[in-house]
């Protein structure tokens, strides 16, 4: 199953992810940094994409996880699938930007995420379109993704195409039925996530 990762609206975004200081781009875009669907269609089929994606997590008292958040969304063909917040890096933006705001964008601005100033993932995904070569696939490209655990304090509503956010505690989210919900690998990358964690025995 292929690694669904929503873009944005870039004209709700343009205002507010200026690139206009490089002097190499456009200085005429409302969004100098955005592709066309032809551009980008393009761009996936001659080098790999980057994205990061996000493990939400809440702690107890002593800074233990004692949830796991993931996403439930819809696909195209109206079949329910389970994912995690993702999405790509946009040129001219560091990865703590694209965290920022890939977790706004899927979980709201309530979520109130706590990311250290420089953040560090917990491993490094490859994503295939041929399956097989890794535990992660995406039929539309080849991607590198940085993996990220996130603990969040606020309230967390979905938006996008996310119809909601269910908590786990990490024994069911790293379960067998929530990995076969979960599209592209991701049930792994959780699984990996909470083994970063030694949650995992």
């Amino acid at each position: 199953m292929a690694v669904r990762t929503p873009d944005p609206d870039p004209d709700s975004e343009g205002s507010e992810n200026d690139l206009s200081q490089f002097s190499e781009l456009p200085s005429d875009a409302n969004n100098p940094a955005w592709l066309s669907e032809v551009e980008l269609a393009e761009a996936r089929r001659r080098i790999p994409m980057l994205y990061v994606e996000a493990i939400p997590v809440r702690t107890d008292g002593s800074g233990q996880v004692a949830e796991v958040g993931i996403l439930l969304r819809s696909t195209p063909l109206g079949e329910m699938t389970r994912t995690i917040v993702s999405g790509r890096v946009r040129y001219g933006e560091t990865v703590r930007d694209a965290l920022f705001r890939h977790i706004e964008n899927d979980l709201g601005p309530m979520a109130f995420p706590l990311l250290p100033p420089q953040p560090l993932p917990f491993t490094v995904a490859e994503y295939f379109p041929l399956p097989g070569i890794s535990a992660y696939h995406d039929e539309r490209q080849h991607a590198v993704s940085l993996a990220f655990v996130v603990p969040v304090t606020g309230t967390c509503e979905p938006r996008q195409d996310a119809l909601e956010l269910t908590w786990f505690s990490p024994e069911a989210a790293a379960s067998d039925a929530v990995a076969a919900e979960m599209e592209g690998g991701r049930g792994t990358l959780v699984r990996h996530a909470l083994a970063s964690l030694g949650l995992l025995r």
